[in-house]
């Protein structure tokens, strides 16, 4: 098996776990995510977040109800996706936001493919019609894996956000569950 992360750790398939998130979870969620905040302009978060923070993050996807998952290899956190309220307004209701995270570590081998696999699989099964891909561009990563697992580009945003004194562009790409949605509404 190999990764285009260096400093990755290489594992088997077998060790991957895929599961609902945890409270217990929240620490080291917030630890994959903070870097992220600090070093890159994946997010556009500005300042680090408490564990406080990210455990009342994963209440509210979890009231909706949302699926948040978590990718463990052998007790460790590989990373984590989920999905939120794209828009407020009811005519929304059938549309999701979906993130994912990943440790760097654990990078070029899978793992965020399978997330948010099943993150999908979720949100299908739960009648989402639309699920949504916010990237920060370039994010040449993060688009290879939203359009293997057939996500299309529908908008660009140039300019619309400004972190580490640069002006930053925003892509939105799009899934859609026809059939799901339709099955959905006839409930």
């Amino acid at each position: 098996m190999t990764s285009s992360n260096p400093k990755s750790i290489l594992i088997a398939m077998e060790d991957l776990k895929i599961r609902p998130v945890t409270e217990e979870d929240a620490p080291a969620i917030t630890g994959l995510y903070n870097p992220y905040i600090t070093n890159t302009t994946i997010t556009f978060e500005e300042e680090p977040v408490s564990a406080e923070e990210m455990l009342q993050r994963i209440h509210k996807v979890l009231a909706i109800p949302f699926p948040w998952l978590c990718a463990e290899v052998n007790g460790r956190l590989a990373g984590y996706a989920y999905a939120a309220r794209w828009r407020e307004r009811s005519a929304y209701r059938f549309v999701a936001e979906s993130t994912i995270y990943m440790d760097p570590a654990f990078s070029g081998q899978g793992i965020g493919r399978q997330l948010y696999i099943e993150l999908l699989n979720q949100l299908r099964a739960a009648g989402m019609h639309t699920v949504m891909g916010v990237i920060t561009i370039p994010n040449p990563a993060s688009i290879a894996l939203h359009e293997s697992l057939g996500f299309v580009k529908v908008a660009h945003f140039p300019e619309v956000g400004y972190k580490f004194n640069q002006w930053l562009d925003v892509g939105y790409w799009q899934l859609t569950f026809a059939e799901a949605c339709r099955n959905q509404l006839k409930n």
